[in-house]
């Protein structure tokens, strides 16, 4: 990560509101990407030339980067394709509030003293807490598949994680993508805490969920494939 990352709304060179829209610019790249910025207009209703000027900017201070590749499903078109853009590690380290290397320090202290186990209890019992908080709405959107992983996701969102919930091309398959994580950098030397999180996702969603990518190993997203089959009825 980049030491010289610049905190969004911190230039002399803008005001409050132009800080404002970018942070959302930034938010939405990070919840939706890859995205056009045709995309972004239309969903932030600015005007395309406000978007590009934002985009340019942004791409500038490497905050966020043109994809490499089509969105997955979408139909080849003739001529130019039009940029979609995602969040970078500088991007994501402006977004986030958190002093990550502070919590690395404790986890690796835990580390020493508690060896790998100690570690893997302390993400386990993160989890819980994740699990729990969520529970309720789970349980009232029923034992549809496709609307329990869309609870989830804005309940992911409401805790800071720019999460949604999005179908694979085919019907089969629905990927929770989350475009933040706020411990990213402690994730990248503590797998720990992304494989705990995965195994509640199963547990929340009732079916084995599989995880494709994540921020803190080099993703765009953190994407976790979810198959359509009915939740299974717990037999404890």
């Amino acid at each position: 990560m980049s030491s010289t990352t610049t905190p969004l709304g911190t230039r002399p060179d803008l005001d409050a509101e132009e800080a404002g829209t970018r942070r959302r610019v930034l938010d939405l790249i990070a919840s939706d990407g890859p995205v056009s910025a045709a995309e972004l207009a239309a969903h932030l209703d600015l005007t395309a030339a406000a978007v590009r000027r934002h985009l340019a900017l942004l791409e500038g201070e490497g905050q966020i980067a043109v994809h490499d590749g089509r969105a997955a499903g979408s139909p080849a078109k003739r001529g130019r394709p039009a940029k979609r853009y995602v969040v970078t590690s500088d991007g994501q380290a402006a977004l986030s509030q958190q002093y990550s290397e502070l919590a690395s320090q404790a986890l690796r202290f835990l580390a020493e003293v508690g060896g790998a186990d100690a570690v893997r209890d302390f993400a386990a019992r993160r989890v819980q807490e994740l699990e729990t908080r969520h529970a309720d709405a789970l349980a009232e959107a029923g034992a549809d598949l496709s609307r329990r992983a869309e609870v989830l996701a804005e309940g992911l969102s409401d805790d800071g994680f720019a999460a949604s919930a999005r179908p694979v091309p085919g019907g089969m398959a629905i990927q929770l993508c989350q475009g933040h994580c706020p411990v990213q950098a402690v994730a990248a030397e503590f797998p720990e805490l992304c494989e705990a999180e995965a195994r509640a996702f199963s547990r929340m969603l009732g079916v084995h969920v599989q995880r494709l990518a994540t921020l803190a190993h080099g993703g765009h997203v953190c994407t976790t494939n979810i198959p359509i089959i009915p939740v299974r009825p717990s037999t404890t």
